[in-house]
């Protein structure tokens, strides 16, 4: 016999019930699990044995037994048997073998998808607009589109569903989903105005609306290298500004507005984070910013709506028009929703230089799609501000996680 002392079981075991005259009889289940050794030594324990001395896993009813039995493989792995002879392996498929194994290969994944949707949403999205300029109404496309992928994931369980949990949630909300709507709309208004890369351009000054606006709301503060590495931010977009071949005040201004929504709409998000997960967060708030946008869009280009879309349909045909709108929207909800994910997989430094990088090949690759002519001083700003925007997201990240380390030794000091 070999003593399991002090192992760590992460399974469950199954049991197998048999019905007999309306009763449910537990048939015991055998856990085995296989080491590195080669011996063939193998041990069994139950409720009733105690020679296997403290053990973490503990049989809640009679009859169900563990037995070890040693392989020659590198790594214990688990096998639940039930009394049927039935086995149930802890690695769960192929999925959860990639996963557990290669966790930077799923990283990689998220980081290839996101990339990659938000590349396509950009070229597409610009190219709707050359034959339907109208902004405000594809914005509104946007998140219909987002709210049926929604409602798909949550039907199909791929997203867990979570309720709204009370009254409180929705006033929270109702700030950040008008943040988000006028927001999204103003930063579309710059795309149908401007070139897809100055846009981008332009919304590297976020974090300077953020910063300025953490201090006012929150009495946020952060390090004076935070600060300083918004200069290059601000020196690169106006070195770029200057020198645009297609700039427009337009689209210049609407991208700035929608700078400081979005600063804003980060400050006000900050409340809800925690009432349930930032997956779902976004859904609600995308819900919610879709009926905000529909009044704006019947505004300005409802009257005008039928004729703009007849004549998008004789331009690219009408089921090629159709079909861009409705993957356009799918392309913006989907980025969107991996960037949340790739959040959760990685530190948020490795976000911040990931956001730099996908910045880089957005406006890349919206240069090539359109052959966009940028002067030398256009293409060095833009190079300073993303670079800026990089350095200061890194910094940040620094910053927060300094800040968090003093507080776990504050608390373990006071224990």
């Amino acid at each position: 016999m070999t003593s399991l002392t002090g192992a760590r079981l992460p399974v469950q075991l199954r049991q197998s019930r048999k019905q007999t005259s309306g009763t449910a009889e537990i048939r015991p289940a055998v856990l085995r699990v296989r080491g590195a050794q080669s011996n063939g030594q193998s041990a069994r324990f139950s409720p009733q044995n105690k020679s296997l001395g403290q053990c973490p896993l503990k049989a809640s009813k009679p009859g169900y037994s563990l037995s070890r039995s040693a392989a020659a493989t590198s790594k214990e792995r688990f096998v639940v048997r039930s009394g049927d002879g039935a086995t149930a392996d802890s690695n769960d498929g192929f999925i959860a073998n990639i996963q557990k194994n290669y966790p930077w290969l799923e990283t990689t994944l998220y980081f290839f998808l996101w990339y990659l949707f938000n590349v396509k949403f950009n070229i597409l999205n610009k190219q709707i607009y050359n034959y339907f300029p109208y902004p405000w109404f594809v914005s509104c496309v946007h998140l219909a589109v987002g709210l049926a992928v929604t409602l798909f994931f949550w039907g199909t369980r791929l997203v867990k569903f979570e309720k709204i949990p009370d009254t409180n949630f929705l006033k929270l909300l109702g700030p950040v989903a008008l943040c988000h709507a006028v927001g999204h709309s103003l930063t579309n208004v710059s795309f149908a105005s401007v070139a897809v890369s100055f846009t981008h351009t332009i919304k590297t000054l976020e974090p300077v609306f953020s910063s300025i606006g953490s201090y006012l709301a929150l009495g946020t503060l952060y390090s004076l290298p935070v600060y300083l590495s918004l200069i290059p931010i601000m020196a690169g977009v106006a070195i770029c500004s200057a020198t645009e071949l297609s700039f427009t005040w337009l689209g210049f201004s609407t991208a700035m507005s929608s700078n400081v929504l979005f600063a804003a709409r980060a400050i006000f998000s900050k409340k809800l984070m925690g009432t349930m997960s930032p997956i779902n967060v976004y859904n609600y708030v995308s819900m919610f910013a879709l009926l905000i946008c529909i009044p704006p869009f019947l505004y300005f280009e409802g009257p005008t709506l039928a004729s703009g879309m007849a004549a998008a349909a004789a331009k690219v045909g009408q089921t090629p028009f159709y079909w861009d709108l409705w993957n356009v929207g799918l392309f913006y909800h989907l980025y969107n929703q991996i960037a949340y994910q790739a959040l959760g997989k990685v530190e948020p430094v490795t976000h911040a230089v990931g956001n730099v990088g996908k910045r880089i090949f957005v406006i890349g690759f919206s240069i090539l799609a359109f052959g966009n002519k940028l002067s030398a001083q256009a293409m060095i700003g833009s190079a300073i501000a993303v670079i800026g925007a990089g350095v200061y997201g890194y910094l940040k990240a620094q910053d927060k996680g300094k800040e968090e380390d003093k507080k776990e030794e504050e608390a373990a000091e006071g224990k």
